[in-house]
């Protein structure tokens, strides 16, 4: 039997926290889909994602943090992060319509024209792939998906400067756990041949 974790989200109340951390939910996050240059004009493709989700650990953002900006005297940079993982955040029930990448015109599987058994399995995280998660109502935030294979790494100092005033909230610690458990489990699957 699986344990159910849907609601146990909290809302951080200090956004002074300049931190970046595991489990935080920063707002209209951009990815930089690919850069083309011709005729020297550069055309950047970007992405801007309404929410996404920290999943580089802890540990590795608190040495980054420590070794990056404090003000002690640092010999070297091996500490320091060229980038943190994040996850997009899709509403749910755009997922299970299939639209919820459509207006980068992103054609997806519609879940829902599944069986009501494969519905209860997305919500109770029962599909590797997926990662469910609801939030209390006073983050204004939708029942969300995660989808394990569009995760993308973001540069460390844009997301530092942009978790200040595009900061969510933050996932409760049981659940940024299971999330990172899940998340690790999918990514280490190993592929059989067809």
């Amino acid at each position: 039997m699986r344990l159910r974790l849907r609601s146990l989200i909290i809302k951080i109340k200090n956004t002074k926290d300049r931190k970046i951390r595991h489990g935080d939910v920063i707002r209209d996050v951009e990815y930089l889909e690919h850069a083309d240059i011709k005729d020297g004009i550069i055309d950047l493709s970007i992405i801007e994602f309404p929410l996404v989700v920290v999943l580089t650990q802890d540990c590795d953002l608190a040495q980054d943090y420590k070794f990056r900006w404090s003000r002690a005297e640092v010999k070297n940079e091996d500490k320091y992060l060229l980038s943190v993982l994040v996850a997009p955040m899709y509403n749910y029930e755009h997922v299970i319509k299939g639209e919820h990448l459509s207006e980068i015109e992103m054609g997806m599987t519609v879940l829902s024209a599944g069986s009501a058994t494969l519905i209860q399995k997305i919500q109770d995280n029962e599909i590797p792939r997926y990662h469910y998660l609801e939030f209390p109502s006073s983050t204004n935030i939708v029942p969300t998906i995660i989808d394990f294979k569009h995760y993308f790494s973001v540069p460390t100092k844009y997301l530092k400067s942009h978790k200040a005033n595009n900061f969510e909230c933050q996932i409760a610690p049981v659940n940024r756990e299971d999330l990172q458990q899940r998340f690790s489990s999918f990514l280490s699957r190993i592929a059989l041949p067809d």
